[in-house]
Order: structure tokens, then C-alpha cells, then sequence
């Protein structure tokens, strides 16, 4: 008797250990996940904008078109308020909509958002270094720099305003060259218009058959063309796992790859034949201040942030500007009316024996207006490029913890109905007075605002200004089909930044 029960005892005693470990086990884990839920509430800032709510590991992306991108965030909007959070994988982001936001964001708060937010696909693509990406003294020392090289290379001045004339007189003869024929601009604007950035970052403009040149426009086309695609698109929201995988977003990585060897190549050259007397370009004032800081290990004046400077200017200054010119051309060909008004200010202004020039375009009004209401229409870039908070701030009332990623939807500035009667319909009249003088909009906002607003707005409005004026002095543009055949609407899931293909005759006047 006594031995049964002791074995009945010895085998009820692991059962009642299990189930001792186990009642820790559940009490241990249920204490640590109060601890941490108390511990997250704690650490989660109140009066944080609203939003839509997240799915775990994914966020927000389901709830938006990743090719119409921009449209939805702004709908978004409409129920959240102009200020609100969006979670895109485990990232959260503070969208801005509307004109009085964006300028209390980018303006307004002073400095609180001068930081670059951290774009994950830049960052595999380019890094951090050069100017676009970069955060703290190193943009600070690429900013400065570049922005006092090129002035000291003539930008805002007379000699980049001849290496534009120049390169307008060389778009000109070749449109002469293809008159009797229907053609497609995009492809002769992108030449043209990366000729002169090469012209201050190389120090040479290359000749249209160049094939070194036509390489290096191609790695640049094809890298902002597939970024816009649905597959660029989950390259940038999923860098790492992408570029690790098969598809069309390999040419992106592959293209990035020839462009970097491109400019190395350049570099390398200008090493060669360097003349610290007599600095030719951008490249040779960076090789130069490379020398002169060498002895300093902290500075910022290392070939990668040369590359990385080249390619941002080289970057920045094609695609947007090509772009731009290729929507005017179109719009110009939707309405001769418009194209026959600027040929008759050309005509008064200017004339036919002189070629236009950047001082001519505060006595054509009328120009000056289309050319603004032209970038406006287009909405290049509809998403700005991101922001971080550099230290707890507010905005519109909401708390925003230092290093909150935020991006300013520039395409609601844009068409905001405040400053723009039809914001979706192309006119002029938008920046003309009652008087058909131009008329100034804080609202245009096409290259930003703040202190990271584009730094070659002023190459590219002179590029723009010129190479159109030069075009219409000498030609009519005549479309290939009927006008009302021609849209000017954005190519769908392009993100708004692309305007259809088209073929147009250039007619002598």
C-alpha cells in the first residue's frame, strides 16, 4: 500500500512541476508585456497627428495607388487634415498638404526641418554624400561650395547665359535640320539641356553624336524613367530585399553603377591634365579644395562627395529641365493661341536680328507668365524630396519628435484653389494682373522653398526662358494630329511626372 502510494506520488510530481513552470512562465510573459506596453506608452509623444491606421509590418502602403501616389496622399487629406501621419512599412511620416502647411513647414519653422530625410533607395543608389542627401556640416560644405563655384563660374551672370545661347543656337540648327519632318523633341531637349550642366560640371559641351555623351544621358533617362514604374517604386520601399531579387528595377542599380564609373572616369581625366592655376570647372574647384584641405582629417572634401556632388547636379539639373521643356512644347501645340502671343512679344521685345536674352524677360510679361504657369501645370515633381525634424518641434498645432521624417506634397501647393482659380486647367492668367502684368505667387513652390529649395533654380528658369524663346523667334510648332486630339493630362501611374510622347513639325517663320 504504502509503495503504491509513493509511486503514485513520484508520478503526480512532474506533472505538478510542469505545471508550476508553466504558470511562471505565463505570469513572466504577461509582466513583460505590460512592462513594454507601459514602456511604449511612455515613450510615444502625445499629440501626435491623426492617420490611417497602420497594418502591422506593412503600414499604410495597401490604402494608396503606388504609381498614383501623390493623388492619394493629398485624398488622404480630406479626412485626416493637412497635417497626418503615414506609415509606410515601419516608417512613420508626416504628410503636409495645402499651401499654408507646407509654407509653416518649409518656411515658417525656420530650420526644425532642414534635415534630409533618410530615403532608403537614395541611400542604396547614392549614399549619403554630395549635397541632396546629406545632413549636417556635410551639406552645409557641399551647399556652400557649390553654390559659390558656380557663381564663380558665372551662374546668374553673363557667361552661363552665353553657354545657354550657345546651346539654344545648337537646339536651333537642329530643328532647321529636321523641318520638313515630324519629329519628337524629347530626345534633341535632353541633349541640349544636359549640355549645359556638362558645360559647368565638365567644362565642355559634347557634340550630339558624342557617343560617350549619348551614354551617359541613357544611364540617366533610364534611372529616372523606372524609379516612376510600379517595380522602381517597391525598390524604393523595399531597397534591400529588391536588389536582391530578379525584375526591371535591376537596370536602375545597373545604370547607377555605369553613371558612378562615368563620372569616376571624368574625374580621374581632370586629375590628369589639373592646373591648380587655372580651375576649368566644378570638378577642378573640388580637386582644388581637396589640395588645400588635405592636411585636415575632418573635412568633407574627399572624392566621394565629389562624386556624389557631380552627380546631383548632374542628376537634378537633366531630367527636371528636359522635362519641363517637353510639357511646354506640348502645351504650345494644344494652344496656338498662346504659342502666337509669345511670338508676337518675341517679336516686339526682341525682334529677328538678335538672339533673346535673360534681361529681356522683365519686358515680356506674357512669357514670363506662360513659363510659370507651364511649371506650374506640369507638376515635375509632385512629392517633394523628404525632411526631417532636426530637433521636437510643432506643427499646425501637432507635437513632431526630432528625426520624424516629413514630406511637403508640392503638388497641393500647386493646385491650390486658394491661389490658383483653376488649378487643374492650364492659364496663363494665373500669374497675369488685371493690367497683363506678370503677377508673383507665393504658391509657386515648383522648386521647393526653404533653405534646401533647389539650388539650380536659377540655371534652370534661365535654360527654360531662353531655349523657348529662341525656338518660337524662329519657328511655329505645328502638331501631327488635330489639337483637341493632343492631352496634356500626365501619363497615368507615371506618378504625375511624365507627359504622353508626341511628334511635332517645326515650321520656319
Amino acid at each position: 500500500m504504502d509503495q503504491n502510494r509513493a509511486e503514485t506520488a513520484a508520478a503526480g510530481t512532474p506533472r505538478m512541476g510542469m505545471s508550476i513552470g508553466a504558470t511562471l512562465l505565463l505570469t513572466t510573459a504577461v509582466t513583460l508585456l505590460i512592462y513594454l506596453i507601459k514602456s511604449w506608452k511612455k515613450k510615444e509623444p502625445r499629440n501626435l497627428p491623426p492617420g490611417p491606421r497602420p497594418v502591422p509590418l506593412l503600414g499604410n502602403i495597401f490604402q494608396v495607388n503606388l504609381t498614383e501616389l501623390h493623388k492619394d496622399l493629398v485624398k488622404l487629406s480630406e479626412k485626416y487634415g493637412p497635417v497626418y501621419m503615414f506609415q509606410v512599412v515601419n516608417l512613420k511620416t508626416l504628410i503636409v498638404v495645402g499651401y499654408d502647411t507646407v509654407k509653416e513647414a518649409l518656411v515658417d519653422c525656420g530650420d526644425a526641418f532642414n534635415d534630409r530625410g533618410i530615403i532608403e533607395i537614395f541611400s542604396v543608389l547614392f549614399g549619403d554624400h554630395g549635397i541632396v542627401m546629406s545632413n549636417g556640416e556635410r551639406w552645409k560644405a557641399m551647399r556652400r561650395f557649390s553654390l559659390m563655384t558656380m557663381r564663380n563660374l558665372g551662374m546668374g551672370k553673363r557667361n552661363v547665359e552665353m553657354r545657354i545661347q550657345e546651346e539654344a543656337q545648337f537646339l536651333r540648327e537642329r530643328f532647321m535640320q529636321i523641318q520638313d519632318t515630324s519629329f519628337n523633341p524629347t530626345y534633341i531637349l535632353g541633349l541640349a539641356v544636359s549640355n549645359v550642366i556638362c558645360s559647368v560640371v565638365f567644362g565642355e559641351r559634347y557634340d550630339y553624336e558624342d557617343k560617350n555623351f549619348l551614354k551617359l544621358l541613357s544611364y540617366n533617362r533610364e534611372i529616372f524613367k523606372r524609379l516612376n514604374t510600379f517595380a522602381g517604386q517597391l525598390l524604393g520601399m523595399f531597397p534591400r530585399l529588391m536588389t536582391c531579387l530578379p525584375g526591371p528595377h535591376q537596370k536602375i542599380l545597373s545604370n547607377n553603377v555605369k553613371l558612378k564609373k562615368f563620372v569616376k572616369e571624368m574625374i580621374k581625366e581632370h586629375k590628369d591634365t589639373f592646373d591648380e592655376s587655372c580651375p576649368r570647372d566644378l570638378i577642378d574647384f573640388f580637386l582644388l579644395k581637396i589640395q588645400e584641405e588635405k592636411n585636415n582629417s575632418e573635412t568633407e572634401f574627399r572624392e566621394e562627395n565629389l562624386v556624389g556632388t557631380v552627380i546631383d547636379l548632374f542628376f537634378a539639373g537633366t531630367e527636371s529641365t528636359t522635362m519641363t521643356l517637353r510639357y511646354s512644347l506640348l502645351i504650345l501645340l494644344k494652344h496656338p493661341e498662346v504659342q502666337e502671343k509669345l511670338q508676337e512679344e518675341i517679336d516686339r521685345v526682341v525682334g529677328q536680328n538678335r538672339f533673346p536674352s535673360a534681361d529681356d524677360r522683365a519686358q515680356m510679361p506674357y512669357t514670363d507668365a506662360v513659363i510659370h504657369e507651364i511649371q506650374r501645370f506640369a507638376d515635375i515633381f509632385p512629392i517633394g524630396l523628404t525632411r526631417a525634424a532636426q530637433e521636437d518641434t510643432t506643427l499646425h498645432g501637432y507635437h513632431i519628435p526630432k528625426g520624424m521624417m516629413m514630406v511637403p506634397m508640392l503638388t497641393s501647393v500647386l493646385k491650390d484653389t486658394n491661389h490658383f482659380k483653376n488649378p487643374d486647367e492650364f492659364d496663363p492668367g494665373h500669374f497675369l494682373d488685371e493690367n497683363g502684368g506678370f503677377k508673383k505667387s507665393e504658391a509657386f513652390m515648383v522648386f521647393s522653398a526653404g533653405k534646401r529649395m533647389c539650388m539650380g533654380m536659377s540655371l534652370a528658369r534661365m535654360e527654360i526662358f531662353l531655349f523657348i524663346t529662341t525656338l518660337l523667334q524662329k519657328f511655329t510648332l505645328k502638331p501631327t494630329v488635330d489639337k483637341e486630339l493632343i492631352d496634356i493630362r500626365p501619363v497615368p501611374n507615371t506618378n504625375g511626372s511624365q507627359p504622353y510622347d508626341y511628334e511635332m513639325f517645326a515650321v520656319p517663320r
